[in-house]
């Protein structure tokens, strides 16, 4: 059967982020720093926070049941169940588990898979797990389902506007509009302490800010070598940035996706491709005697590629940045959010196009790997998979807080984190019907969740094999 699978890859999408946000500009103005810090700076307008109401397990419940409702996919045909996360609800139930509430109602207990971690790396270790099954003699036919799910929360000061929260689900299948390019990928997998979460009795991590970026950075640079060399074996020629449509990066921060993309050139330079013009070796010739170390530190080279890979970056990677920008880091979710991004502003054009993802996670771990797309049958169309996530839709509808309720929020969560035998708010009002909450912890730190009512969605059948179908118009 593994030999019989062609386009083995993501077949339909769905994407759920909070409904609160605060406003990057306001909270420059709250917290004192200089006008630009946050919005210029990282590169970030805006940031999506959960309230006590919500987190990654509500936000997994809703993303997984909003997609097997919106694409008429029966609970049944689900096979392997993958979660990747690094937001530890418990040291020993994996999320997998909460979701697996979904599938026993349909008396669907038959579902390999549990949770992958390693910071926001997570999420593609998931996926390919998911893929390589499907691909695989163990295979029995079912979908794969693969959940991203994190919430990003951190201390009070500079790291804090780098936050967010999201969870994506992925379904995964043969001949899926979305199909991986198996053979093109390299990884870069090293130890490192640039960001880690040592102390289990708080929720923010531990972040060297620095080392951080210059592990993101020499991880891209060994990745995209690795991906170049894959690429000339089996197509017998050189690969560069003219060889893709569109790059999308895991964003902890917008400022950090332009610093890659251009650091991508300044490699296509130093390789000596074909396709890098002469005014733009003029231009980074100056840099060829830098250290390797030296080009990561280098603030004249960063200035001199980023503006010089402008007219690329606006082209191959800006279509991909709307929801990181709007709703901030969401560590796993974070790479399949920028996706979402590009299926969203380009679906209509997509058909034919390659798709470069570039993974990272602290730590550290790191994946390049590609996508070759096209327009795919309904409902796993291009078109309707961004019908159904309806983007625009969802950023537009969020409820703005002010600075001083969001860190109200954080000193709320703060204090819950870890604890037991509370109740959360009654009040579910800005959530939209059929989200998840959660509804309480009790004295023995079980937790549960309730799922709002007057959903109009037309719900998924267990009996129906192909369950019922909804367009998402």
């Amino acid at each position: 059967m593994a030999s019989e699978q062609k386009n083995v890859g993501i077949l339909a999408m769905e994407i759920y982020f909070p409904p609160t946000c605060v406003q990057q500009e306001a909270m420059e103005a709250h917290d004192g720093v200089s006008k630009g810090k946050y919005t210029i700076g990282l590169g970030q307008d805006c940031m999506a926070f959960c309230t006590e109401v919500e987190d990654v397990i509500s936000m997994s419940l809703t993303a997984v049941s909003s997609l097997l409702e919106k694409y008429g996919i029966d609970p049944k045909e689900i096979g392997r169940l993958e979660v990747g996360s690094e937001t530890v609800i418990d040291k020993s139930k994996s999320i997998k588990t909460f979701l697996m509430q979904i599938f026993e109602e349909c008396g669907n207990t038959d579902i390999e898979g549990v949770d992958s971690t390693n910071a926001c790396y997570g999420g593609t270790a998931a996926l390919f797990n998911c893929v390589n099954w499907v691909e695989s003699s163990s295979w029995d036919g079912r979908y794969g389902l693969v959940v991203c799910t994190d919430s990003a929360v951190y201390a009070d000061g500079p790291a804090r506007p780098t936050g967010g929260a999201a969870a994506i689900a992925m379904l995964i299948g043969p001949d899926a509009p979305i199909a991986f390019e198996s053979k093109f990928r390299g990884s870069h997998m090293s130890h490192a302490y640039d960001f880690y979460k040592p102390n289990l009795a708080s929720e923010y991590p531990v972040v060297d800010g620095k080392l951080s970026q210059t592990c993101y950075l020499m991880a891209l640079d060994s990745c995209y070598k690795r991906y170049c060399n894959k690429y000339e074996k089996f197509e017998g020629k050189q690969f560069s940035l003219v060889d893709a449509d569109y790059f999308v990066f895991h964003s902890p921060y917008n400022k950090l996706v332009q610093k890659s993309f251009a650091r991508m050139l300044f490699s296509d330079f130093s390789r000596n491709v074909s396709s890098v013009d002469e005014a733009t070796k003029e231009k980074l010739r100056p840099f060829s005697t830098l250290t390797v170390d030296e080009s990561y530190q280098s603030r004249d080279l960063e200035k001199a590629t980023q503006q010089l890979a402008k007219p690329l970056y606006d082209a191959k990677v800006q279509p991909a940045t709307l929801i990181p920008k709007q709703v901030g880091n969401m560590y796993t979710a974070s790479l399949y959010a920028a996706f979402v991004s590009l299926i969203h502003n380009k679906h209509s054009t997509l058909a034919g196009q390659r798709v470069v993802m570039f993974s990272y996670g602290s730590g550290l771990t790191a994946t390049m790997f590609s996508f070759r797309l096209c327009e795919g049958k309904h409902p796993f169309s291009l078109k309707n998979i961004a019908t159904v996530m309806n983007v625009g839709e969802k950023l537009k509808s969020r409820h703005e807080f002010p600075p001083e309720k969001f860190v109200e929020t954080m000193k709320l969560m703060e204090h819950r984190y870890g604890a037991k035998d509370f109740v959360t708010s009654k009040d579910r009002s800005l959530l939209s019907p059929g989200t998840y909450y959660l509804t309480e912890v009790d004295s023995k730190y079980r937790r549960f969740y309730g799922k709002k009512a007057g959903d109009n969605t037309t719900s998924t059948t267990c009996e129906n094999g192909n369950g019922s179908q909804n367009n998402g118009h």
